[in-house]
């Protein structure tokens, strides 16, 4: 029996697996859910020895049950090649008393490539499977890394489109050089006035415009998604927490059915979600530990169990998780409502309208994997500086942010569990924030000048993601207000 996906909004709304892949976002603005959350079919013993993309195929399959053992594989093949400058792709590193799941080493240096780079293929295969003729339109909202990702995954790919909505002044510099370089006949990066809430809730807008739906499919366009609402990016995240359990494993850190514990730096709720998901399949997670930075509209929610977006939105130094509505929240909400549409969509009902619900007192009960903290900018810095004194490892400031929660979370908690945190991103992406960190000398260092001077205090290479944008030309420009995105749409796909 296929499993099958449906709407957080509407029990009825049920497809499959290809179908939400495909589709992105369901008509009525829910997100694609799993019927049943499914469990592994192997022992813990026998994940200490897989690689990566044997541990891939051993997850998604468990998902993605409509496609075949053949077409799974190919797209796995495909998309963890030599893309990623390390064969283990997601190498675990303990420093410090902590493991680091190393999650930037592919094309874009940042951990939305463990998703985006399969993504496309699971898209042009599920288009195959559901003999969908009309030309796909990835329409996406990023506050930095997702943009990048999915532009580099679907550029020039036969029979799609990208276009990506990027807060003009709300990205790091070497982010937004990469976006506005990207080659690719078929792609489109535009700017807007505006921040990422903005972006993203203009992009939901066009999602769920009928109208609009109707006059693309008119001029032979359909949308979809490569944010991480998309169950497609959601399923291939829960690899690498399978992974990781499975190399604490084979290195001896653990003995099957030890527990870990697990932090995440966290803006959208995709990542820590994915690992929640592992937990439910089988992974014995003790502890969820959502690391946020000033925005810390989901610290609050884990405290107080109130969910209020209406707030100062606050610039960062980790700007990708400058984010105060965090979409995939909304799958954990379904699920602790009891798998109860209804109710779920009362509360976005809610938070369309007043910017704020709360959940009862049972939904908060249901939450108890989960516990939370963040870091202020300056503590951000703090833990890269003392990190890096320590130990010569350099941090990025997100995956910084979720070092420090650890460690508090440690001294309250008392755990002496193995603990993984997820490295969302390669210090070269935010190197002006890190090497200032690390020492007030640099700030008045040229960009690519700082990147120069990590790699020697690092001992690291520069990523060739880096080396490529260090001179590339700047191919897309176009910066708009956040009321003007459809008439953007419309423009590049030829239809104003």
């Amino acid at each position: 029996m296929d499993l099958m996906f449906r709407s957080t909004r509407n029990a009825e709304n049920k497809v499959t697996a290809s179908m939400a892949v495909l589709k992105g976002l369901a008509d009525d603005g829910g997100l694609f859910v799993p019927e049943t959350l499914p469990k592994l079919d192997v022992s813990l013993d026998e994940l200490a020895g897989m690689s990566y993309h044997e541990t891939a195929y051993t997850v998604m399959k468990q998902f993605l049950t409509d496609y075949t053992e053949e077409e799974l594989k190919y797209c796995i093949n495909h998309a963890y090649d030599e893309k990623f400058d390390t064969k283990e792709i997601a190498p675990l590193k303990f420093v410090d008393g902590k493991y680091y799941l190393e999650l930037f080493h592919g094309a874009t240096i940042a951990f939305k490539d463990m998703a985006l780079s399969i993504l496309p293929y699971l898209m042009t295969t599920a288009a195959k499977k559901n003999q969908e003729d009309k030309e796909i339109v990835i329409l996406t909202a990023t506050s930095g890394d997702t943009g990048k990702a999915a532009l580099a995954g679907f550029a020039d790919v036969p029979g799609t489109r990208i276009i990506v909505f990027y807060p003009k002044n709300g990205v790091s510099a070497v982010q937004e050089k990469q976006m506005v370089t990207q080659k690719g006949k078929n792609t489109c990066v535009i700017g807007i006035h505006g921040n990422f809430d903005d972006a993203q809730s203009g992009v939901k807008k066009l999602f769920s415009d009928k109208e609009l739906a109707k006059e693309l499919a008119g001029e032979g366009f359909c949308f979809s998604s490569a944010n991480s609402i998309n169950i497609g990016r959601l399923v291939p995240q829960v690899v690498y927490y399978v992974y990781a359990y499975g190399k604490l494993l084979s290195s001896g850190a653990l003995k099957p059915g030890d527990k870990m514990n697990v932090v995440v730096p966290t803006g959208n709720f995709g990542n820590i979600l994915a690992a929640y998901y592992a937990k439910n399949m089988g992974i014995p997670i003790e502890k969820l530990v959502c690391a946020s930075n000033e925005n810390k509209v989901l610290y609050d929610f884990f405290q107080t169990g109130v969910y209020d977006k209406n707030r100062e939105f606050i610039l960062t130094s980790s700007p990708s998780m400058d984010i105060l509505i965090s979409s995939n929240l909304e799958r954990l909400i379904y699920r602790i409502a009891g798998d109860d549409a209804e109710k779920n969509a009362q509360l976005m009902q809610q938070l369309a309208k007043e910017g704020r619900y709360t959940i009862t007192d049972e939904m908060k009960e249901r939450m108890e994997d989960f516990a939370g903290g963040f870091a202020t900018g300056e503590e951000t810095s703090e833990e890269i500086a003392a990190v890096y004194k320590k130990t010569g490892y350099v941090l990025d400031t997100h995956t910084a942010v979720a070092s420090f929660v650890c460690r508090k979370y440690f001294r309250q908690s008392k755990t002496d569990l193995p603990t993984v945190i997820a490295s969302t991103a390669s210090p070269y992406k935010f190197a002006r924030s890190v090497m200032e960190a690390i020492d007030s000398k640099y700030s008045g260092m040229d960009d690519f000048d700082l990147i120069d001077e990590l790699s020697r205090i690092s001992g690291t290479a520069v990523p060739r993601a880096i080396e490529e944008i260090r001179n590339a030309p700047v191919l897309h420009d176009k910066v708009i207000e956040k009321d003007e995105m459809e008439k953007a749409v419309k423009e590049f796909l030829g239809i104003a």
